[in-house]
């Protein structure tokens, strides 16, 4: 499209199976000049049906869209019936057992604010560094689906994923809420238990210091 080479850089990486609403990835190129108005109508003759582009906008050379964040949202679909559902296998993980939402949201609580995540980390970043702020936690019934939304200055790898595997054990009886602190204080990854599956898992929005935030609402969400 631009005619010279381009690197992107995203706000946030995912694993193969994770969709994503909300995503924000910038670069750097010498064609100022583009008709920027016209650039996601072009762009989407060029992408496959599955990515498209929401909106352009020119930003001061020192945006990143990865290192001018100030927080990135998860959205995360679980569906509770004895029967799965054919048209959700992709977009939310089935679970054949009832879900206690008190269990859940006690389980969630200790995981607010800033702790070390070591224990629900995968793979440890680069600069080894796994604490983290989460700014809110929620569980809420949607339809048949329970929704859980999270908020935070950071994530590390499978951190959203393992922390629904383990608020989902609580809520099926397995786990205790009460664990959690010291599941927490473990900074061991086989303390938490089982990750989620990909395919629930939504990169909902980023927020940035200028007001602007990508947040959307995942489809399978919306009422």
């Amino acid at each position: 499209m631009l005619g010279e080479p381009v690197a992107l850089t995203s706000a946030g990486r995912t694993d193969t199976g994770v969709h994503a609403c909300g995503q924000v990835v910038s670069f750097t190129t010498s064609r100022i000049a583009f008709p920027w108005e016209r650039f996601a109508l072009a762009l989407h003759t060029r992408l496959p049906n599955d990515i498209r582009i929401r909106d352009v906008a020119l930003v001061d050379a020192d945006f990143s869209a990865r290192f001018s964040a100030l927080r990135r949202r998860y959205v995360y679909a679980l569906l509770a019936r004895p029967l799965p559902s054919a048209l959700l296998a992709r977009y939310a993980w089935h679970l054949y057992r009832p879900l206690d939402l008190a269990a859940m949201r006690a389980a969630a609580l200790p995981l607010i604010g800033e702790h070390d995540f070591r224990s629900f980390c995968g793979t440890l970043p680069e600069n080894g560094n796994t604490v983290r702020c989460i700014e809110s936690l929620t569980i809420e019934p949607q339809g048949e689906l329970l929704v859980v939304r999270v908020a935070a200055n950071a994530f590390l790898h499978r951190m959203v994923r393992t922390i629904v595997g383990l608020l989902a054990e609580c809520a099926m009886g397995r786990r205790a809420p009460s664990d959690v602190a010291a599941i927490l204080s473990a900074r061991d990854r086989a303390a938490a238990g089982v990750t989620a599956p990909a395919r629930g898992l939504y990169f909902a929005g980023v927020a940035y210091p200028d007001g602007y935030d990508s947040y959307l609402e995942p489809p399978i969400c919306r009422s």
